[in-house]
């Protein structure tokens, strides 16, 4: 074909293999979820933010940054979810985001955004690992005093209910994620017993920063340095999508999946970050690894409690419901660009019980690797935070290019305030990736290399041998020859065509 897009009858590595037959050996189990599990999936993927993570925001801004920048950054999400619900609608398949943006942006738009996608969602649970270990090892579980043997643990005991089923890893991620839940609204309770509002705003104030004041200590521009910690409260919930092909009429489920879950992660936002920072005071929780924790300890004078206890071991339940749905999305994306010929076709293979067993293995080799080599949580959720929030641009833009470009295109649910809200999450999404500059710009540099790899990858090989019988393409396909016949040219190909 024109633009290297092959049919799998004339690929060497699949050799007279019909579309049909392909397609067989890389399918997934349909119907195994309603929206009531993809709203439990979406709450999964970010639970363990409310736990751990966002409190580095007060460090950056104080209360008053951290909090205008978690409305900020809900306000994105919230745009961003809306806009993913009406493109889910449209194209109900495993891509998510990548096939949202190959068919608004071409393959190069595509390949891009499910890249960065990818990088978000195999450091994310390596990143999470590290966090995991750290609990065991501070709660003194098992008498284990190295992480790499939780680390090994967590991939193969959680990527083993993977291959298992769908189904029965959705339903187990919805009970875990039940429990961090009601732990978060247990703490809240307790932690408004002794709330104080003058301890929001106990941070010092830096003279020396631009518009500082109490409510803002580090200045405006701390507002902007807390971005990707107000993220923290909403990241990953984008990734509902990637369960379309595994969902029980996705065209209705995934918009109503998706804006529950947007709804009760802000929900939770509110009754961690409000009750936290007024029961002990901002500058008590802003370095700590265990912030709820430590909110309720230094309310009571520094003592353990039985509350601060059950929130301990909560939010190890919160790590391993986001360690587990993040192995979930970062197989089926995996799967996606494999399927469709980005990435080598053999990650796409599913087993007997229709799981991507080597989308799942390989990830998951490689998130152990990383967290046993490095132990650098942070770093590599910064890492992750910079591909998410590349990706969310991406995603954002593939909406407003579908609403111009294509505006009679069949839309079963609509965003509400359609191109205004899209635009609203583009120009958000733009300033988180800036600002991940600002808190790491060494985390920023190494997702631009891993970028860049990619991008020579595809440039070179894969784009040549695109797979025109995925989901993907076979929609891009057909988009291009209504193209063709609306401009009345009677020598239309059926090729799949790259756009600028």
């Amino acid at each position: 074909m024109a633009d290297g897009t092959k049919s799998p009858h004339s690929s060497p590595d699949t050799g007279q293999e019909s579309a049909e037959a392909y397609l067989e050996r890389r399918s997934l189990r349909r119907g195994s979820a309603g929206w009531l599990l993809l709203t439990g999936l979406g709450v999964a993927y970010v639970v363990s933010g409310d736990y751990a993570g966002w409190n580095f925001g007060l460090a950056e801004g104080g209360f008053g940054g951290l909090a205008i920048a978690t409305v900020l950054m809900g306000t994105m999400y919230a745009c961003l979810v809306f806009s993913l619900a009406e493109l889910s609608s449209i194209l109900p398949t495993a891509g998510g985001g990548y096939g949202f943006a190959r068919r608004a942006l071409g393959t190069w738009g595509g390949f891009l955004t499910g890249t960065a996608i990818l990088i978000e969602y195999i450091l994310a649970p390596a990143a999470i690992a590290v966090f995991i270990g750290g609990y065991v090892e501070s709660l003194g579980l098992f008498g284990i005093e190295a992480g790499w043997p939780v680390y090994l643990a967590c991939f193969v005991i959680f990527i083993g209910i993977h291959l298992w089923g769908v189904g029965e890893a959705l339903r187990f991620s919805f009970v875990v994620t039940g429990i961090a839940v009601a732990a978060l609204l247990i703490f809240c309770i307790g932690a408004f017993t002794h709330f104080d509002g003058g301890s929001l705003n106990d941070i010092a104030v830096d003279g020396s920063a631009f518009g500082s004041s109490s409510w803002l200590p580090l200045g405006v521009l701390g507002i902007w340095a807390a971005f990707p910690f107000g993220m923290w409260f909403f990241l990953g919930v984008e990734g509902v999508p990637l369960a379309a092909e595994e969902t029980r009429d996705p065209v209705r489920s995934m918009p109503k999946a998706l804006a529950w879950s947007i709804g009760i992660l802000v929900v939770l936002a509110v009754i961690t970050l409000l009750p936290a920072a007024g029961a002990s005071g901002s500058d008590a929780v802003k370095d700590a690894d265990n912030p709820l924790v430590a909110a309720l300890e230094a309310a009571s004078g520094g003592d353990p409690t039985t509350l601060s206890r059950i929130v301990n071991y909560a939010g190890l339940a919160g790590l391993v419901a986001s360690f587990f749905s993040l192995i979930f999305a970062g197989s089926r994306q995996l799967f996606a660009l494999s399927r469709a010929g980005y990435l080598p076709r053999f990650l796409s293979l599913t087993s007997s019980r229709k799981a991507p067993y080597l989308g799942l293995l390989v990830p998951g080799a490689i998130g152990f690797s990383l967290a046993a080599a490095t132990g650098d949580g942070a770093r590599m959720l910064n890492i992750a935070v910079f591909g998410a929030a590349i990706s969310y641009v991406l995603m954002s833009l593939s909406h407003i290019v579908l609403r111009r470009r294509e505006p009679e295109l069949p839309r079963p649910y609509r965003t509400p305030g359609g191109l205004i809200t899209s635009s609203v999450a583009f120009v958000l999404a733009c300033s988180a990736v800036v600002a991940t500059f600002l808190v790491d710009p060494t985390a920023a540099g190494i997702a631009l290399v891993l970028y860049a790899v990619a991008v020579g990858y595809f440039a070179f090989y894969s784009r040549h041998h695109l797979v025109a019988a995925a989901p993907e393409e076979e929609f891009a396909a057909l988009a291009a020859a209504e193209a063709e016949l609306d401009r009345g040219d009677d020598d239309a190909s059926p090729a799949v065509k790259d756009r600028p």
